[in-house]
C-alpha cells in the first residue's frame, strides 16, 4: 500500500495531513490508510496512545506515530510474503528468500515486542503488543499452510481470506471424530499402495506413496462440498495415484482392480482395445456421513499429461446447462495436477484463461497439485522458471495455498476453505500438496540415479499414517492400538478380495455408457454406420425457419453491407429457392432447433465466421447490442453460439467433454482455418479417434475445418485430410468433405437422427463460400439425404473412357474444364464421405461406365498428403477397381506461398485429368511437369 513508502520522521506531517484529510472525509484517502486511520481512533485510549496529544498527530510523538505504519507494514509483509518463509515442505529445507521476516526488516527491534501497538486492529486483536500481534502472523501464514491471495485485485475477496484465515490462525480444529475419519482414509490409501507393492511385483501402478493425504483431502472435499449444496465432482487427473482414487474415493471395488492386475478382464473376442489400468475412469454415486448423496465422475485420461483438463471443464459446463438450469453451485471440476506437469504443459494456461468467459466458465474449479518436487527424473530447478509450480494461478487471480502433505489436518482445513471460496465466489483455487514420491517414476525405476541425496532423504522420512497416528496418539485422541486394529482389518479385507479373484476364472467389468443422458443410444456396427438416414425437412417448415433467419428487426440498426447480405437470403427463400453454404448450415440448425435439438457452435470469430460467411451472431451498428436470427426459432431448444479464446488444444478438448455429457445436442468446433487444428492434436489423438476403442465412450462432437488450395499459402491450405485418415479404423470417426450446401445440411442432421453417436470431422470450404455453382436447390433439401458419394450427371456412360474421382473443391476446377471443353467422355465422381469410405458405391459407379480405362484419384493435394496416401492403400493395385493419381509433387510444405506458382500447379492438375492418354504415364508426367511450371511460376 502507498502508506509504506513513507517510513521515515520527514513525512510526520505528510501523514498528519493525511489523518486530518480523513476526518473531514474517509473515503478520500487509501483504503489502507483508512484501515490504520480506523484503529488510531479506536485506540486513543490505550497504552498505545497515551502520549499522543489530540490534534498534534505525527507531531507529539512522530516515532511512535511511524512504528504504528513499520507494524501495519509487518502485517501486510507477513500476508504477501509469509508463504515464503512457511514450513511446508516435509523432506528437505526451503529455499531462503531476501528479504526475511525478522523485525529489522519491517523498522522494528526486539525492543518494541512488549509495546502496544493500535495496528492490531488490522488483524482483529485490537490495540496489542507486538508479540502477540507477530505470533498471530507466524501461526496463520507461517506453519504448514503458505497461502498467496493479495494479488487478488478485488479487495471484498481479499478481506474474506483475511478475516478467515487470521481468526483461526489458519490452524485445523476438528472433532476426535472427524480426526479417526481422516487416519481411516490415511490408512485406506498407505495400506492399499503397501498392498499393491506386496502382491504385484514389478507391475506398474504409479504410487501415491508419499502423498497419501491427497485421499482424506478429497474426502473432505466431497464431504464439505456436500454440506454446501455441490451434487456432483467431475474429476480429472492424471495416473499417479489414481488407482488409489478409484478404490478408496470413488469406491470402484477392490476385486475390479486386482482382476486388471490379474488379467482376467481381458476379453480376446471383444471389438474394444481396452487401456492400461491407470489412464481408466469410473463414475458412481457416493452417500456422504450427513446422508448427502453425490455424483462422482473421474473421466478416462492418457498420458499426456494435463490433456483431460479441457474435457473436464467440457463435461461440466454440459451438465450446468442441461442437467443443473444454468446452477454451477450444484456441479463442480476437481482437477488433480503434478508439479511438472502444471508447470509445463500450456494447456493448463489455456484452460485457466477460459476460466471467466461466458462460453467457458464452470463456476470455479479446485486444483489439487500432487506436488513431488520431482518430474519423471527432472529436479524442480529445472522444470520451471518460477518460484512455485502453481504460478501460472496468478495470471487469473485465483489464490493459492501451499501445504505440507505430511499434516493431513492443515490439508483438510485448506480444502474445505478452498470449496467454500469457490462456492461463494465462483472462481478457481489452487492447492499445492508439497509432498514427495517414496519411489521412481514407476515402481520399476530407480531414482537414486538422479536424485540420491534427496531418495536418501526420502528413504527415511515416515510415511503420513505413521507421522498422523504419532500425533493423535500423543494428544490423547487415541490409543497406540488403534491403528493397528485398523490396518489388520482393512489389509485381511483387500486379502479376501485378492483370494476371491484369484479363485475365478474371469472377471467382468461391466462399463455403463448407455446410461443417463446416453440412454437410448449404442454402439454402431458398421451396417448402421453406413445406412441412409432420411434427413429431409418438409418445404413449408424450412421456408418457415427460412423466413426467421433473413428477417432483421425494423427497429434496430445493422450495417448496410449486413442489409443487403439478409436482402438476399431473403430473396433465396422467397423467390430463387436455391441456396448458398452459409444458408444451408443455417437452416440446418434451424431445423434442428424446431426439433428440440440444442446447438452449440464455438471457435474462433465462429459467430461472423472467418471468411465472412455465416454471420449467425449480427452486432448493431451502433451498439455492442447482438442480434442472433435461430435464437427464435425455438425457445425450448438451448442455443449457444461463442466465439472462443484464441485457443485450439483447450477449447478442442473442452467441445468433446461438453459433447461427451450431452449427446443430444449438436455440439461443434470449427477452426478458424483447418491448418490449424494441429495444434489440438492431442485431443484428436487421445480421444477423438480412439475413446471408443480404449475407454468404451462415445462422442457426437463435430468439427469443421476449413480446406482448400486457393494459393493462400502453407497455413491457410490444408486441413491436413492424410492425418484424419490414417486415424480411421474400426469405423471410429466419420470424415467428410461436402461440395454442396445440400449435402451439409443433411450430414449435419444425420448427425442428431441416428441412434448412436460418433466424431464427424468435415473440411469445409473458403472460397465455394459464395461461388454461385456451389448453391443447391430447395428439393434437395426437402426431398434429400446425405449422400456419401455424387455421380457425374454431365457425361455420357455410354462414351465415359476415364473416370476422374475427387473430393471437395477441386471437383468445381474439373467441372469448369469438362464443361468449357465439353468433355462427355470424362465423368467426374465426388467422393463426399471419405470414411466410412462408400466402397459398394464406388464399385456402383465403375459398372456403370463399363467402358472406362482408366480410373484415377485428383486431388490438389501433394501427392504424399490429401486423400490419395489412404486411398492408394485402399484402391491402388485393386483387383476390382486401380487407381492412379493427379496431384501436386509431393513436399514437405503443405502449399506454395507463391500465387504465380499456385496457379500453375492448379492449372497443370486440372489439365493433366483430361489429357490424353493417361494411365501409367500420368503419375511420372504430372510430376516432371508440375515441378518445371513450379518453378516457372516462382520466377
Amino acid at each position: 500500500m502507498d502508506r509504506f513508502n513513507y517510513i521515515n520522521s520527514g513525512n510526520a506531517a505528510y501523514i498528519s495531513s493525511l489523518y486530518e484529510q480523513y476526518k473531514q472525509e474517509p473515503e478520500s484517502v487509501d483504503y489502507g490508510w483508512q484501515k490504520f486511520f480506523e484503529g488510531f481512533d479506536f485506540g486513543k485510549d490505550t497504552e498505545a496512545s497515551a502520549a499522543i496529544q489530540p490534534g498534534v498527530v505525527g507531531e507529539a510523538t512522530p516515532d511512535h506515530f511511524l512504528k504504528e505504519i513499520s507494524v501495519l507494514n509487518m502485517i501486510d509483509g507477513y500476508r504477501s510474503r509469509g508463504h515464503l518463509f512457511s514450513k511446508t515442505n516435509p523432506v528437505r529445507e526451503r529455499r531462503h528468500y531476501f528479504p526475511g521476516k525478522d523485525l529489522e526488516t519491517f523498522g522494528l527491534t526486539d525492543a518494541d515486542l512488549d509495546t502496544v501497538f493500535n495496528a492490531g486492529v488490522e488483524v482483529g486483536l485490537g490495540a496489542a503488543k507486538l508479540r502477540d500481534i507477530r505470533q498471530l502472523l507466524e501461526d496463520t501464514y507461517c506453519r504448514a499452510i503458505g497461502t498467496e491471495y493479495k494479488y487478488i485485485r478485488n479487495p471484498i475477496k481479499v478481506k474474506w481470506f483475511e478475516e478467515r484465515m487470521e481468526s483461526r490462525r489458519n490452524t485445523p480444529s476438528f472433532t476426535v471424530d472427524e480426526k479417526k475419519e481422516m487416519l481411516s482414509k490415511l490408512n485406506e490409501a498407505v495400506t492399499f499402495e503397501n498392498f499393491l507393492g506386496t502382491k504385484f511385483l514389478g507391475q506398474k501402478r504409479f504410487s501415491l506413496e508419499g502423498a497419501e493425504a491427497l485421499i482424506p483431502s478429497m474426502d473432505s472435499v466431497i464431504k464439505n462440498g456436500a454440506d454446501l449444496g455441490i451434487e456432483e465432482f467431475i474429476i480429472g487427473m492424471a495416473h499417479r495415484g489414481r488407482l488409489n482414487v478409484l478404490t478408496n474415493i470413488m469406491e470402484k471395488t477392490y476385486k475390479e482392480v486386482f482382476s486388471e492386475f490379474e488379467g482376467k478382464n481381458y476379453d480376446s473376442e471383444s471389438p474394444f482395445g481396452g487401456d492400461v489400468k491407470y489412464h481408466l475412469g469410473f463414475s458412481t454415486d457416493v452417500q456422504t456421513k450427513s446422508g448427502k448423496k453425490v455424483h462422482l465422475s473421474l473421466c478416462p485420461n492418457p498420458s499426456h499429461l494435463e490433456a483431460v483438463d479441457p474435457v473436464v471443464e467440457g463435461i461440466t459446463r454440459s451438465k450446468i446447462d442441461f442437467k443443473y438450469g444454468g446452477d454451477h453451485s450444484k456441479i463442480a471440476p476437481i482437477l488433480i495436477h503434478g508439479d511438472a506437469s502444471i508447470a509445463g504443459q500450456g494447456i493448463v494456461y489455456e484452460v485457466l484463461q477460459m476460466e471467466k468467459l461466458d462460453g467457458y466458465r464452470t463456476g470455479g474449479t479446485i486444483h489439487l497439485v500432487i506436488n513431488n518436487q520431482i518430474g519423471f527424473t527432472t529436479n524442480y530447478k529445472d522444470a520451471r522458471s518460477s518460484t512455485y509450480c502453481t504460478d501460472v494461478a496468478k495470471t487469473v487471480l485465483s489464490p493459492v495455498f501451499h501445504v505440507n502433505g505430511d499434516d493431513v489436518e492443515a490439508l483438510a482445513y485448506v480444502v474445505n476453505l478452498a470449496m467454500e471460496y469457490r462456492q461463494v465466489f465462483n472462481e478457481d483455487v489452487f492447492i499445492d500438496i508439497l509432498c514427495y514420491r517414496r519411489y521412481g517414476h514407476n515402481e520399476a525405476d530407480e531414482p537414486k540415479f538422479t536424485q540420491p541425496l534427496l531418495y536418501k532423504a526420502i528413504e527415511a522420512h515416515p510415511n503420513p499414517l505413521k507421522i498422523y497416528n504419532q500425533k493423535l496418539i500423543d494428544e490423547g485422541s487415541i490409543n497406540a492400538e488403534f491403528l493397528k486394529g485398523m490396518e489388520k482389518a482393512f489389509r485381511d479385507e483387500l486379502q479376501q478380495k485378492l483370494d476371491e479373484v484369484k479363485s475365478e476364472e474371469r472377471f467382468t467389468d461391466t462399463i455403463a455408457m448407455f446410461e443417463g443422458a446416453w440412454s437410448g443410444l449404442h454402439l454402431a456396427s458398421h451396417k448402421e454406420l453406413v445406412k441412409p438416414i432420411d434427413t429431409s425437412v418438409p418445404e413449408e417448415t424450412l421456408l418457415e425457419i427460412g423466413n426467421k433467419l433473413t428477417v432483421l428487426p425494423k427497429d434496430k440498426q445493422f450495417f448496410k453491407k449486413i442489409e443487403k447480405l439478409f436482402e438476399d437470403r431473403s430473396a433465396m427463400v422467397n423467390n430463387t429457392k436455391v441456396f448458398d453454404w452459409a444458408m444451408g448450415e443455417l437452416l440446418a440448425y434451424g431445423t434442428l432447433l424446431k426439433e428440440g435439438y440444442p446447438v452449440r457452435l464455438s471457435g474462433e470469430d465462429v459467430k461472423r465466421g472467418t471468411f465472412s460467411h455465416r454471420h449467425a451472431v449480427l452486432t448493431l451498428v451502433d451498439s455492442e447490442e447482438e442480434f442472433t436470427p435461430l435464437a427464435d426459432i425455438n425457445p425450448e431448444a438451448k442455443l449457444s453460439i461463442y466465439n472462443s479464446l484464441l485457443s485450439e488444444y483447450g477449447v478442442l478438448g473442452f467441445e468433446y467433454g461438453y459433447a461427451l455429457a450431452n449427446p443430444n445436442a449438436l455440439t461443434i468446433w470449427e477452426a478458424q482455418f483447418g491448418d490449424f487444428f494441429n495444434g489440438a492434436q492431442i485431443i484428436v489423438d487421445q480421444y477423438i479417434a480412439s475413446a471408443e476403442t480404449k475407454w468404451q465412450r462415445g462422442n457426437g462432437l463435430v468439427m469443421l475445418l476449413p480446406h482448400g488450395y486457393e494459393g493462400q499459402g502453407p497455413e491457410h491450405s490444408s486441413a491436413r485430410v492424410e492425418r484424419f485418415l490414417e486415424l480411421c479404423a474400426d469405423d471410429n470417426i466419420q470424415v467428410a468433405n461436402c461440395t454442396t450446401p445440400a449435402n451439409f445440411f443433411h450430414i449435419l442432421r444425420r448427425q442428431m437422427h441416428r441412434d448412436f453417436r460418433k466424431p464427424l470431422i468435415i473440411f469445409t470450404p473458403k472460397s465455394l463460400l459464395r461461388s454461385p455453382k456451389c448453391v443447391s436447390p430447395l428439393e434437395d433439401f426437402t426431398g434429400g439425404k446425405f449422400h456419401e458419394l455424387i455421380d457425374d450427371t454431365y457425361a455420357d456412360p455410354k462414351k465415359v473412357k476415364r473416370v476422374l474421382l475427387c473430393t471437395g473443391k477441386v471437383y468445381y476446377d474439373l467441372l469448369d474444364k469438362q464443361q468449357a471443353d465439353k468433355r462427355k467422355d470424362v465423368a467426374i465422381v465426388r467422393i463426399e464421405q471419405l470414411y466410412p469410405t462408400p466402397v459398394t458405391q464406388i464399385l456402383k459407379v465403375k459398372a456403370k461406365y463399363e467402358k472406362a480405362t482408366e480410373f484415377i484419384w485428383v486431388q490438389e493435394e501433394p501427392e504424399n498428403m490429401g486423400a490419395w496416401p489412404y486411398i492408394c492403400r485402399k484402391f491402388h493395385n485393386d483387383k476390382l477397381i486401380n487407381l492412379s493419381v493427379i496431384s501436386r509433387i509431393e513436399g514437405s510444405s503443405t502449399a506454395t506461398g507463391f500465387a504465380k506458382q499456385h496457379a500453375a500447379q492448379q492449372l497443370y492438375i486440372v489439365s493433366k485429368a483430361f489429357e490424353a492418354p493417361a494411365g501409367k504415364v500420368v503419375k511420372e508426367s504430372v510430376k516432371k511437369t508440375t515441378k518445371k511450371m513450379a518453378d516457372a511460376g516462382a520466377d
